[in-house]
């Protein structure tokens, strides 16, 4: 994966870089796996507006994703890389013997033609899905499940992995993207490999407009609100807002706001940095 430099003949192609796409092999998704997208434009069912900055972008479809990965034992094999407008990893679209096609997160190093299968005691390679049981030690996983037969919940965007580092009883203990070190059940599937699309962070949009494409509304900053709008409006001129925080007061830039009651909290060795 590459990141192409444009040749600025244009104002909002100046420091622009795009994806070159150079590991799609498709533009046409398949039909069969299509759904309708409404979008609510960050208004709630009173038509208000409930989350801000929000609104327009490009029509999309949603691709439906496999990621329980159930069908055990049973060989896939590779027939597109695919982008996915709904994420930041590209898809692929893998067909088993009896002809039933599914999308399942594309990852690094994978292509057209490769076998991928999901099961116990299937080969650690990248693409194949297994339990934390089966893993060895040391390796590179994502997509992985929090509670078993539920599907992926972390390390699924673009360049996303985590590490198993060790086994214990019926607890994996896996170091995830966030630098977060916690305990998950040995019997959640993860998925050997590293995301695709690593090169998605290096990605510079150029111009407003294309923040409008993905759905993202004109961000106004807090400072230049008036009081009424916001804790850190108000004041002469360019006065400052006094301490960092969010619309509703909870203080941002360190404060913690989980919760220290939490269930899961037993299981997290080490926070994120």
């Amino acid at each position: 994966m590459a990141v192409k430099k444009l040749k600025p003949i244009t104002p909002g192609q100046r420091g622009r870089t795009v994806n070159s796409f150079d590991t799609i092999t498709t533009s046409k998704p398949e039909k069969s796996l299509l759904v309708p997208k409404k979008r609510s434009g960050g208004r709630n069912s009173q038509g208000r507006m409930t989350m801000k900055f929000r609104g327009g972008g490009h029509k999309k479809k949603y691709r439906l994703i496999d990621f329980k990965r159930d069908r055990f034992n049973d060989e896939a094999e590779v027939l597109t890389i695919e982008y996915d407008p709904n994420r930041s990893a590209f898809i692929a679209l893998t067909k088993f013997e009896d002809g039933e096609k599914r999308y399942i997160v594309a990852l690094k190093g994978l292509k057209v033609g490769d076998k991928v299968v999901s099961g116990e005691k299937v080969e650690p390679k990248i693409g194949n899905s297994m339990p934390l049981s089966s893993i060895p030690l040391g390796t590179t996983v994502s997509c992985v499940e929090l509670t078993p037969g539920k599907g992926a919940s972390f390390a699924r965007s673009a360049g996303s992995f985590a590490q198993l580092m060790a086994r214990d009883g019926k607890f994996a203990t896996l170091k995830l993207p966030s630098g977060e070190t916690r305990l998950v059940l040995v019997k959640s599937m993860a998925t050997i490999g590293q995301v695709s699309n690593s090169d998605h962070q290096l990605v510079v949009s150029g111009k407003a407009g294309r923040s409008r494409w993905l759905g993202r509304r004109p961000r106004t900053r807090a400072v230049v609100m008036n009081p009424v709008d916001h804790p850190m409006g108000g004041g002469e001129g360019k006065a400052s807002g006094g301490h960092p925080r969010s619309k509703n007061g909870i203080p941002a830039k360190g404060y913690r706001t989980r919760n220290k009651k939490k269930f899961s909290n037993k299981f997290i060795i080490e926070r994120r940095k």
